[in-house]
């Protein structure tokens, strides 16, 4: 038998041939022990995505790097700017904050998924009418933010900035002061917040 000179480490024996360990080709080493990472499957914008992906993976790497959809952006990867807002069964929540192994069968919406039948949401209608972006890297988190806000207000939810969270809340009752509080968690460094707030009074109305 030849020897490929393996000097410490377990010796493995593979066609007649000595081989160390890391010499091993990588389908062996996965025949052995396996890649590690995870079957999902789950609904993405309407439609049944299914991948693979190591339990470590953040929900916005696995929509991003997996699934090829990035509108949801990575800025600050720890849940401090809002760009990489997704909504979760209808809920928003920052995607670069949960792992993809936790959204088994869930419904998940990206920006990707907002327009129907070829028109765009009403919100992103007013963002362009509005002038609600510049450089436009936040803009994708703004808007998912956004959307999910004006459900939320409709649902009657009060924010910090209520008056009187006694009395149902309506959105006629979504004044800048409410709209700022409840968009607070996405940030724009290209300062458009009134114009960004004007779109969301605007697609209030449309919807």
């Amino acid at each position: 038998m030849r020897s490929l000179g393996c000097i410490g480490g377990t010796k493995n024996f593979h066609a007649g041939v000595e081989l160390c360990p890391n010499e091993m080709n990588e389908s062996d080493t996965e025949e052995r022990q396996g890649d590690g990472r995870v079957h999902l499957s789950m609904m993405v914008n309407g439609a049944l995505r299914s991948l693979k992906v190591e339990p470590r993976m953040t929900l916005l790497d696995a929509l991003r790097e997996e699934l090829g959809l990035t509108g949801p952006k990575k800025s600050c990867d720890r849940g401090e700017c809002g760009a990489c807002t997704v909504h979760i069964e209808g809920r928003r929540i920052l995607s670069c904050m949960t792992l993809a192994v936790m959204h088994e069968g869930k419904q998940i919406t990206t920006i990707e998924g907002l327009e129907r039948d070829g028109r765009l949401h009403p919100l992103q209608e007013a963002f362009i009418e509005h002038d609600g972006f510049q450089c436009g890297f936040c803009t994708s988190g703004q808007i998912m933010s956004g959307v999910a806000m004006i459900q939320e207000a409709k649902a009657g939810w009060p924010s910090a900035a209520t008056a009187d969270v006694t009395k149902p809340f309506a959105t006629a009752d979504l004044s800048e002061a409410e709209i700022r509080e409840r968009m607070s968690g996405n940030l724009c460094r290209c300062s458009c917040y009134p114009n960004i707030v004007d779109a969301v009074v605007d697609a209030t109305r449309r919807s």
